[in-house]
This record gives C-alpha cells, sequence and structure tokens, in this order.
C-alpha cells in the first residue's frame, strides 16, 4: 500500500507540474458556492451503503446554479479501515453556454477503493475512484440524444488535525486539509488528460461521532477541452457528513 501510494503521488505531482509548464494566459476565473450531503452507513460486518447529494452555483457565488448530483453505491468491508464501494451516480448540469436553453445529464458508474489511517489523534483518509463518464452531446447550442463518454481516476486525500487534546470525538473542532487530483482517460480524451485538481482547507466541528460539519475554501483548476485553455475556480464549500453503524451492539 505504501509503496503504491507514493507511486501515485509521484504521478500527481509529475502531472500537475507539466500542466503548470503549458499555462499561459488563457485562464477563465470564477467563484461558485458549493453544498453537499455524505453519509455512509454500515449495516453488518462486510456491508453497507454510500449516498452523496451536491448542489453548485455558478459563477460569482450564488448566480443561479450550475450542477445538482446525486451518487449512490454498495459498501464491502474488507475490514474496520479499508473498504470497496460501486454505484452510480446522476448528475444534471444546468444550462451553459453550449445548451443555453437545456439541462444536460450525466450518467457515471463508478467504483472505489477507500482507506483510513490514524497518526496519534491525526486522521487520514484516502480513496481511489474509476468512473465511466457517459454525458450528454451539444451541437450548436441544442442537446442530442448521443453521449460522449471517457474514463476519469481520482485520488482524494483528506488530513484531519484535531484542536482538541480530546482527538476527533463529539464536540470538538479540527483543522481539514484535502486535495483531490483528476486525470482523464479514453480515445476522445486529445487535450485534457489531466483534468483538475481541488485543493481545500478549513474547519470541520463534529456534533457528535456520528455528525460533521465541514466548511472553507476549495480552490479548483482545471484544463478544458481546448488547448492551454484553463479556468480557476473560488468555491466557498460547506459539507455534511454523517456517519452510521447500524450493528447490532454486544451486550
Amino acid at each position: 500500500m505504501k509503496k503504491g501510494f507514493a507511486i501515485l503521488f509521484t504521478l500527481i505531482v509529475g502531472t500537475m507540474n507539466a500542466s503548470a509548464q503549458t499555462v499561459t494566459k488563457n485562464i477563465n476565473h470564477q467563484s461558485q458556492i458549493w453544498v453537499g450531503y455524505f453519509n455512509q452507513t454500515r449495516f453488518n460486518n462486510k456491508w453497507g451503503m454510500w449516498t452523496d447529494v451536491h448542489l453548485r452555483t455558478k459563477e460569482n457565488l450564488a448566480d443561479n446554479f450550475s450542477q445538482l448530483m446525486f451518487r449512490v453505491g454498495a459498501t464491502y468491508y474488507i475490514d474496520n479501515h479499508t473498504k470497496l464501494t460501486a454505484g452510480y451516480t446522476y448528475v444534471n448540469y444546468y444550462p451553459a453556454d453550449n445548451h443555453p436553453t437545456q439541462t444536460q445529464v450525466e450518467h457515471r458508474p463508478w467504483q472505489q477503493l477507500q482507506w483510513h489511517t490514524q497518526y496519534g489523534k491525526k486522521r487520514l483518509g484516502q480513496w481511489i475512484r474509476f468512473e465511466q463518464r457517459f454525458r450528454q452531446k451539444a451541437i450548436g447550442g441544442v442537446l442530442t440524444n448521443d453521449y460522449s463518454f471517457n474514463y476519469r481516476v481520482r485520488y482524494n486525500f483528506s488530513y484531519n488535525i484535531p484542536l482538541s487534546k480530546k482527538g476527533l470525538v463529539a464536540n470538538t473542532w479540527s483543522v481539514v486539509l484535502n486535495d483531490e487530483i483528476h486525470l482523464n482517460l479514453g480515445k476522445e480524451i486529445v487535450n485534457n488528460t489531466f483534468d483538475q485538481n481541488r485543493m481545500f482547507a478549513g474547519l470541520a466541528y463534529q456534533f457528535t461521532p456520528q455528525d460533521i460539519v465541514q466548511f472553507g475554501y476549495m480552490n479548483i483548476f482545471q484544463q478544458q477541452s481546448g488547448v492551454n485553455q484553463y479556468r480557476s475556480v473560488d468555491v466557498l464549500r460547506l459539507f455534511y457528513f454523517q456517519n452510521l453503524d447500524l450493528r447490532s451492539k454486544k451486550k
């Protein structure tokens, strides 16, 4: 696992450095608000469920909506710290420049390996996700019944640093550092193998052992389909995490 992580980290750094060298002047700056709900429910020692819902605004923080997303998956627990999930994501893109009067749909099957590591009272969570993206095509501003297709690989890590000597327990604050990189794969991908990087810093408050609210600032640096076309998005992010364990407790 550690060797694989080192290789992946090297790939991420190399990809980001390569993309940074190609950046010239064609960067579009935007600002958005992201709100999300995440639920991971464990039914028994081996099986559980993943659900998350997102609503995102367009430019200028709160200027209309850009995207609504719903994701669901079945989770298999390898052990208490490692799990596999497979599921489906539905994405609704609100009207934009290339489809000004219609919402655009994307269907996205996905598979994920997720694991957690404790470093004293600090906690590192990581996952690798593999997605198959079927996105509705738009021609001349009109949506068609055809879909583009590509694969995407995502690596995410989140590091939680408690601000209390009690650690990550109920009624405590923590600092959250999070980064996620996206890489595109497939024959339809020409100019943007590097899709985007999301870097986040913020605070989290743990109300109960199961409920956590996380808020802060995220920067998205994304390569567009055109050569040397990028966008940088400043995001105010508010996420609510709920982790439920429905296993019967031993008396």
